[in-house]
């Protein structure tokens, strides 16, 4: 019996273990192995079937994705920002010494006060806003207490200021709804997700546009509301950012409804001709 336990601590020593140990060892292996190769292989049968997700696939969709995020940044700086339309009175409208003028966005309406002898003699108009001056903003009530505000006399449309409000939420909501797509496609690995990922961004960028048109009659109808004090309009970068914002995303999501399909449409219109040489 003395002898059995120096023979084990012998083999314990040198590293030689017996047999059953060897296979539990391997046995533990292959099954990890098992595992890993079967994983391996059903997602190589998913990209196969269309339904995965390949690695230059993958590449294509995060590119995309990057213009898409950039869309989305875009919005957010336009819709947080006032200077979507800039009006400009006279130079005389406020007194001989100082001019008003005002811009506005979705939210809030800003007045810059500035003085007469800073603004070249030759303009008629008051500004422009990069000039040095004293600003006073104020945010809309049109959402707290329905009470409008008037400026030059004028009053803005509420309904339509809160018509392109409401698109440009929506529309900011579409965008969040599909870059969760797209990260879930990606880490996943499933084409599924592209579908409503494409449709979620073109559909805001539509949105987008039709904030804009909205935003821009509530102007006009603004300008109408009195005639008597004339009003120079100019829409404001704030207005630029939304519309490449609205082109990026409507392009992002074409391309991801084109590495949606189940085929490469270049390969579709324009096949190789393979020649035998």
């Amino acid at each position: 019996m003395w002898s059995t336990f120096i023979v084990q601590d012998e083999e314990v020593r040198t590293g030689t273990a017996p047999a059953g140990v060897h296979q539990g060892s391997g046995g533990l292996e292959g099954l990890m192995g098992s595992r890993s190769d079967g994983r391996k292989r059903r997602l190589r049968t998913l990209s196969s079937s269309g339904k995965g997700i390949s690695e230059s696939q993958e590449g294509k969709i995060k590119l995309t994705f990057f213009m898409a995020v950039t869309g989305i940044m875009l919005t957010v700086l336009g819709v947080g920002t006032e200077f979507w339309v800039e009006l400009t009175p006279s130079k005389r409208f406020h007194n001989n010494q100082t001019c008003l003028a005002a811009h506005y966005g979705l939210w809030k309406c800003c007045t810059k006060t500035f003085w007469v002898s800073d603004i070249d003699s030759k303009q008629e108009s008051c500004g422009p806003l990069d000039l040095q001056g004293e600003s006073n903003c104020t945010f809309f009530k049109f959402y707290t207490t329905g009470e409008n505000i008037v400026l030059f006399q004028k009053t803005p449309e509420k309904d339509l200021t809160v018509a392109s409000a409401m698109f440009a939420i929506f529309s900011l909501s579409l965008m969040v709804m599909g870059a969760v797509c797209i990260i879930m496609a990606v880490s996943k690995g499933v084409q599924f997700f592209l579908k409503p990922a494409c449709v979620c961004f073109i559909l805001s960028g539509v949105l987008i546009f039709i904030c804009l048109i909205v935003f821009h009659q509530s102007v006009l109808s603004f300008l109408a509301s009195d005639q008597s004090i004339p009003l120079h309009h100019k829409m404001s970068w704030s207005v630029t950012c939304l519309g490449c914002a609205g082109a990026l995303v409507v392009v992002a999501g074409t391309l991801f409804l084109v590495l949606a399909l189940p085929y490469s449409p270049w390969e579709k219109c324009l096949p190789k001709n393979n020649s035998d040489i």
